[in-house]
């Protein structure tokens, strides 16, 4: 759908604006606007207003990961399509363009002319190119809420309880006194002195 809205935008639309910009601020063999300023000249406004339109659109639906590739890529095969055909066979090329008599059909046809239907259709298929546009997006599941016991988690149960008479704890609690002399060791000479020695 998108791709068809952007096909008729590129007709209608940037095809007039070129036409009001190609003839319209000056006739054959003179400056535009009498070489003065293009700023208050309306033709050359409204022709610039479409064309800018139409290349927001353009670049909307070719950088905006979410829409499909195909909505820029279809119409510039099209558009380079019909330039391979120019290329070949002029007279093909042209009796295939639609509404030639009217303004957007005349614009269209100098574009064709002017090359800015092969450059234009060069940017919009290079979506088609890009691997990441092609992927789908990776769904994110929820993770489960926590229920607050160890019930629904039974390896974890296993993991934090801990034996009364196992590990560092039952090392120290279970320490006994040695058998035979228990009484306090004699504390009125250092353990270092000179009678560790003799």
């Amino acid at each position: 759908m998108l791709a068809i809205v952007m096909a008729a935008a590129l007709y209608f639309a940037a095809s007039w604006g070129y036409l009001k910009l190609l003839i319209g601020p000056a006739g054959v063999g003179r400056l535009p606007a009498g070489g003065g300023s293009l700023l208050h000249n309306h033709a050359v406004l409204e022709g610039f207003g479409a064309l800018l339109g139409v290349a927001l659109l353009a670049g909307v639906l070719m950088a905006v990961p979410r829409i499909s590739p195909l909505a820029a890529g279809l119409p510039g095969l099209a558009l380079l399509a019909l330039t391979g055909l120019y290329l070949f066979n002029v007279r093909h090329a042209v009796q295939y363009i639609p509404l030639k008599t009217r303004p957007y059909g005349l614009g269209f046809e100098a574009m064709l002319f002017d090359g800015v239907l092969a450059l234009v259709g060069l940017a919009m298929v290079v979506p088609l190119f890009v691997p990441s546009r092609w992927r789908g997006k990776p769904e994110v599941t929820e993770p489960e809420p926590y229920a607050g016991t160890t019930a629904s988690f039974p390896d974890l149960q296993a993991t934090q309880t801990m034996q009364a008479d196992s590990g560092l704890l039952a090392d120290w609690t279970q320490t006994q006194p040695e058998q035979g002399n228990t009484s306090p060791p004699n504390t009125s000479q250092a353990p270092w002195g000179p009678a560790e020695y003799s």
